[in-house]
């Protein structure tokens, strides 16, 4: 039996369920079949090829679940989700299936429609988040090209706010070995604003960037789908998944470029250009999402595992490493590791853009510029600094 209580069969016999609703007419994609298998084996423990499983039908799946928790239940809906939008387009007999085994399997409609709806136009944290990162900047193209009118609807912005910006700037007065020093490190080095300046992220945005430190992932794009991943399946709120609904679409497929005038189609793909490797970095973040949230619930903690409401200031001059015990925060596996995943302070944890960013943001302060540790490991740094 498996941590979920499932058999081996039972493994098999979701995986040919999820396998059966996602595949489009010509089987499943490489991508498809790369992602869904690391997140049978990370999640489930059954390493599997989800392509080869028997196909199983809605009504037969949904009578074979019946013992099942409900969780586990919405669970799998959602591995369907992730399968649909990993295609680009999204065939409609492949979204009317999905909609049929969710139905069959009693998952309302709100799972579905609050994913597609983040997937498809709910762009605001996602534009921010990216535009900061350098995202916009590396395609040639301007930082800003839509983004007020999106973000403000979404996630409200707060750039004038002398107390917030204190708050956060005060983190590097923290003890060191703290939360808060290595979340100001994680600023500096990429000279983000802080929250409560201008052209900061909204401060709800702003509490992914703790994850980020406290999960070991670095800032490139490749890592904040790992971050998603993990806040996605930690989270006991299951519309949290639509974040990583719209992460997947924003740098996979590229199904809401249309939605953004088409810009970010010309740098879609971030999962496919090494599928397996990244299948297994999803697959990984997502179980130690998973294994976060069933630990903090037996210890009775369970709304703790919504990552993005947790006061993280309460816990700033903690040692990190024991604000990573208190949410049983496992380290990564080794194949994950292995497959690329890295943490802000290692090679590859920065991108070039930020680094270039926070070196001459450290210049204009007039202070010595610092990574810890974070460089990028593609192409050249650019001279006219």
């Amino acid at each position: 039996m498996t941590p979920d209580g499932l058999t081996v069969y039972e493994v098999r016999v979701i995986a040919g369920a999820v396998a059966a609703a996602t595949a489009p007419q010509a089987g499943l994609t490489r991508v498809q079949r790369a992602v869904l298998n690391a997140m049978c084996e990370f999640l489930l423990g059954v390493p599997i090829d989800v392509a080869a499983a028997e196909p199983v039908g809605a009504t037969d799946f949904a009578q074979g679940m019946l013992r099942h928790d409900r969780r586990l239940i919405h669970r799998i809906v959602q591995a369907m989700l992730v399968g649909e939008l990993l295609l680009s387009p999204i065939p409609l007999d492949v979204s009317g299936r999905v909609e049929a085994y969710a139905a069959a399997l009693g998952v309302d409609d709100e799972t579905i429609r609050t994913a597609r709806e983040m997937a498809q136009g709910s762009l605001g944290m996602a534009l921010i988040d990216f535009d900061r990162s350098g995202y916009f900047d590396q395609l040639g193209g301007p930082t800003s090209v839509g983004l007020p009118a999106v973000a403000d609807t979404i996630w409200q912005r707060d750039w004038d706010n002398p107390g917030l910006a204190s708050r956060w700037m005060a983190l590097g007065s923290c003890p060191e070995g703290s939360l808060g020093l290595a979340v100001w490190r994680f600023y500096t080095a990429r000279g983000f604003a802080f929250p409560g300046t201008q052209h900061s992220a909204p401060p709800l945005l702003a509490q992914h960037d703790w994850i980020h430190v406290l999960a070991d992932y670095g800032s490139t794009v490749e890592s904040e789908i790992e971050v998603f991943g993990l806040i996605a399946r930690a989270s006991p709120d299951f519309r949290c998944f639509s974040l990583l609904a719209m992460v997947i679409s924003l740098f996979e497929t590229g199904s809401i470029a249309e939605g953004a005038g088409g810009f970010f189609e010309r740098d879609a793909g971030h999962i496919s250009r090494d599928a397996d490797r990244m299948g297994v970095r999803l697959g990984d973040a997502m179980s130690r999402g998973k294994r976060l949230a069933n630990a903090l619930e037996e210890q009775g903690r369970p709304s703790d595992s919504d990552l993005l409401t947790v006061d993280w200031f309460i816990h700033a001059d903690d040692p990190l490493e024991q604000v990573r015990e208190d949410f049983v925060i496992a380290e990564k596996s080794g194949r994950a590791v292995d497959a690329g995943s890295v943490g802000p302070w290692q090679p590859g944890g920065i991108s070039i853009y930020q680094f270039e960013f926070g070196r001459r943001q450290a210049r204009r302060d007039g202070r010595p510029y610092e990574t810890w540790g974070g460089v990028p490991i593609e192409g050249e740094m650019k001279s006219d600094l």
